[in-house]
């Protein structure tokens, strides 16, 4: 069976007629991605303003500071989602998987990282593990050998990765809560508002409704959100578009980084914690690479650099230049600024689109313990491919109703999307911050760049998110904490899983049994061979583990032909060996 473009198998270039399918294919995919991928990145802009001009901050809502929030909001889109993710990480994937845990399986082809010694030499023969000739500098091979024979660095390797992967779960909890509260909010802006509690009750049977729409699978959920998606980009650009025409022009120059500079000089330190609130501009951004498995790379970026990117920075600068001229309205800036024509279609779609955006981190989620299990760093679960044609494409049904649960305490308990987007930000930047390092490493030992360009890069993008995630850390104390202890339970789970998985592999490994005996000693036993084959789960990569020895002396017959199915480390999927 051809294997898919999904797969990392690349397909011939050639002017065929299959370059059209192909195209036709990836306009299809990213007309489906709309509805899963960009719901919460393209949600932000009803939260964003709101969470940035708080605390000692609300001192300074004048036009030079709302000037400078957009040309912060800008660059932060310009330069994290359009050319770290779109352009650089959407290129780093595994075999068609994406995410943190992808880009540690990748490191584990090219460089011996896994703590589970179970890669066979003929592991270089396949297509996945074939690079050109080696291009390391000195101390790129060195910082190779290093991480190479120290266990303890594998190991706290393994450990960032964990938690990178914890903190993209938990963002499937946090997500949920503040689209849909943030969503239903707007109801307060009009004459007949509704009370905290008839908000939240509102909110828990929305997203109890989402997550019980999951097992349909991607396609299905895709084609019936993307519309959703795509009315909802085109009538924030609308919209503006239109406050930008209309309330001040002039917004258009605080493109320039000029008014960042002139923003932290204004506002100081209480501008460097606003960035927890600025932040929330690229939440979301994550899910274009873990969900990458649900699609293909050309598809992501066609939808993000053609029409994500243009409508989300229209929407925030018509915003800002709404705000400029109504510094009173930050604390629904968003409802404020739609103007009363439209106000209920708006409002209609908003709540629609907050509800699809919660779709991305869920099935990113699915994703991603679909490859810790892979792994062995997570326990066995069941998990359901809801695609003939496209393998990632899956739900597990015990992580679904897990996610449900804890969404709906959070959305119950904090019942304030300012404090649950604290959360949402730190859990965010977490999981940039450790993509950053885990890139830096594959450009060193998977793409062979030189060091000084992966230097380079590092120190660019390291920088920016960690100015962000410092500014996060802030607000450890007024929500953050959620991400924390949602992250901390998961990471314990996988740490104790995969130890118990490298006992067991060890066990294995020093209790295997010689095959030459098992020959011998078939016809000792008298076993009846009956036709048909019988396939035995191993996870040694050479050897017979001890258990068949028990299976061969204790049932009255055995298969005709035996098979032994090796779990390998093979972008999350098994392979028959």
């Amino acid at each position: 069976m051809a294997m898919e473009p999904e797969f990392g198998i690349s397909t011939p270039r050639n002017p065929s007629p299959y370059s059209w399918v192909n195209l036709s294919r990836n306009l299809m995919l990213a007309y489906q991605s709309f509805g899963v991928v960009y719901g919460d990145l393209s949600t932000s802009p009803l939260y964003v303003f709101k969470s940035t001009f708080i605390g000692k901050l609300q001192n300074h809502q004048d036009e030079d500071a709302i000037f400078g929030a957009f040309s912060l909001i800008f660059w932060t889109l310009t330069l994290i989602p359009l050319l770290k993710y779109v352009l650089l990480v959407l290129s780093a994937d595994d075999n068609g998987e994406g995410g943190t845990f992808a880009l540690y399986s990748l490191l584990c082809r090219h460089a011996k990282f896994s703590l589970l010694p179970n890669q066979q030499a003929a592991d270089e023969e396949l297509s996945a593990y074939r690079y050109g000739p080696s291009r390391q500098g000195p101390g790129s091979s060195s910082l190779k050998r290093f991480l190479e024979k120290h266990k303890k660095v594998r190991t706290s390797l393994l450990i960032v990765v964990l938690l990178g992967a914890c903190m993209v779960i938990g963002d499937g909890v946090i997500t949920s809560a503040i689209s849909v509260l943030s969503s239903v909010s707007g109801l307060q802006v009009t004459e007949h508002k509704l009370t905290e509690g008839e908000l939240v009750l509102l909110a828990c049977v929305i997203l109890v409704g989402l997550f019980a729409l999951q097992h349909y699978g991607t396609h299905r959920v895709a084609f019936v959100f993307a519309p959703i998606v795509i009315i909802w980009l085109i009538s924030i650009f609308s919209v503006g578009l239109y406050n930008t025409i209309h309330w001040n022009p002039k917004i258009v120059l605080a493109i320039s980084p000029h008014y960042i500079v002139k923003f932290f000089s204004e506002t100081g330190k209480e501008g460097w914690v606003s960035l927890g609130g600025i932040l929330l501009c690229i939440t979301g951004t994550e899910a274009m690479f873990a969900d990458l498995g649900h699609f293909t790379s050309l598809s992501i970026r066609l939808a993000f650099a053609f029409v994500v990117y243009p409508c989300l920075v229209v929407q925030y600068m018509g915003q800002a230049a709404f705000l400029s001229k109504n510094t009173s309205s930050i604390p629904n800036s968003f409802y404020d600024s739609i103007p009363d024509a439209v106000f209920w279609p708006v409002f209609i779609i908003a709540t629609l689109a907050a509800i699809v955006g919660s779709q991305a981190i869920i099935t990113a989620t699915f994703s991603i313990i679909k490859q810790c299990h892979a792994l062995g760093c997570f326990p066995r679960v069941k998990v359901v491919h809801t695609s003939k044609n496209i393998y990632g494409q899956i739900y597990i049904p015990e992580i679904n109703w897990i996610l449900m649960i804890i969404t709906l305490a959070i959305t119950i308990g904090f019942q304030d999307t300012t404090l649950i987007g604290n959360a949402y930000g730190l859990a965010c930047m977490t999981v940039m911050f450790i993509t950053t390092g885990l890139m830096g490493l594959v450009g060193l030992f998977v793409w062979q760049r030189n060091i000084i360009l992966v230097t380079a890069f590092l120190l660019l993008f390291g920088f920016i998110e960690g100015v962000y995630l410092s500014s996060a850390l802030i607000k450890v104390p007024q929500g953050g904490w959620v991400s924390l202890v949602l992250s901390s339970v998961f990471l314990v789970i996988m740490c104790v899983w995969h130890y118990g998985t490298r006992k067991k592999y060890n066990f294995d490994l020093h209790n295997k049994v010689p095959l030459r005996w098992i020959l011998g000693l078939g016809p000792s036993l008298g076993i009846v061979r009956v036709p048909g084959i019988g396939l035995i789960y191993s996870e040694l990569a050479t050897g017979v583990p001890a258990i068949f020895s028990h299976f061969v002396t204790n049932p009255p017959s055995i298969p005709h032909r035996i098979g032994f199915c090796l779990c390998k480390i093979c972008s999350g999927t098994l392979c028959l060996i």
